[in-house]
């Protein structure tokens, strides 16, 4: 079973083909990238949180604003080919930077036209 989300403009985004859907184009790879920075003040209290335990909610802030800023992108990215919905998304996370002080979210998919 996979996930289906479908927007009020009709727009929908899949990660495999959801039943009774036919595909009528398909327009291509599409996707999007965000990468975040990790700050000091963030990075202290993510230690402090590694010792006591916890959850880190500044990463978790940023890292769900990555992705919906790659999501964006991919869906900008797809209805410039003139589709009406994305299907087989796959989300990737990659730690970059000299220090790892920086991670890239990358959300890729098929554009089509229903």
């Amino acid at each position: 079973m996979g996930w289906f989300s479908k927007g009020d403009d009709g727009f929908f985004l899949s990660t495999t083909t959801p039943p009774g859907i036919e595909t009528s184009q398909y327009l291509g790879v599409v996707n999007g990238e965000a990468i975040i920075g990790a700050n000091i003040f963030r990075d202290m209290f993510s230690s402090v949180r590694d010792i006591v335990g916890g959850r880190a909610g500044g990463y978790e802030r940023a890292l769900s604003g990555a992705r919906d800023a790659a999501l964006e992108d991919l869906i900008a990215a797809a209805k410039e080919r003139g589709a009406t919905g994305v299907i087989g998304i796959d989300f990737d996370y990659e730690v970059l930077g000299e220090t790892n002080g920086m991670m890239m979210v990358a959300v890729s998919g098929t554009a089509v036209k229903m």
